[in-house]
This record gives C-alpha cells, sequence and structure tokens, in this order.
C-alpha cells in the first residue's frame, strides 16, 4: 500500500541524561506510549501553538491596520476646531 507524503516520517536522534530518560520512560508507560511517540505529541502541540499564535497576530495587525469605526461623525471644520 503506498503512503501519502504527510506520513511519512524521518528519525531523531537526541541526547537526555540518564535520569531524564528514565523519568521519560516511566511518564511514556503511564500515558501508553513510547518516548517517541510523546516526543512526537509535545512537538505537534508546541508547533501548532506556534501557528495559532502566528496566525491570531497576523489578524490582529490586519484589524489594527484597518482600524475601527467608532461611531460619531466629526461636525467641526479643521479651521474651527483650532480657531484661537
Amino acid at each position: 500500500m503506498p503512503t501519502s507524503r504527510s506520513d511519512d516520517k524521518q528519525n531523531i536522534t537526541i541526547s537526555l541524561s540518564r535520569q531524564l530518560l528514565k523519568k521519560a520512560k516511566i511518564l511514556a508507560a503511564r500515558r501508553e506510549t513510547s518516548i517517541s511517540g510523546l516526543l512526537a505529541q509535545e512537538l505537534e502541540l508546541l508547533v501548532g501553538d506556534e501557528e495559532a499564535y502566528d496566525r491570531d497576530e497576523r489578524q490582529a495587525r490586519a484589524l489594527l491596520d484597518k482600524g475601527f469605526h467608532m461611531g460619531g461623525a466629526i461636525r467641526a471644520g479643521r479651521e474651527e476646531l483650532h480657531d484661537r
């Protein structure tokens, strides 16, 4: 069965202290997954959060660039406002 590109996976290598590795094995076992699965889940969350933040920031900037209509109207002209 052919796999789609989105299902392709690539291995990575990381270095962890023995103490952290031991704790990670326990945590992964509690969550009924592997250390690899645990790391993949956490990285997906981090990347998703970052993408959501970037999207929200772009939307906020677009709103600020567009400006807001607060109602009302300017009834006086420039000269009248700056009359001395």
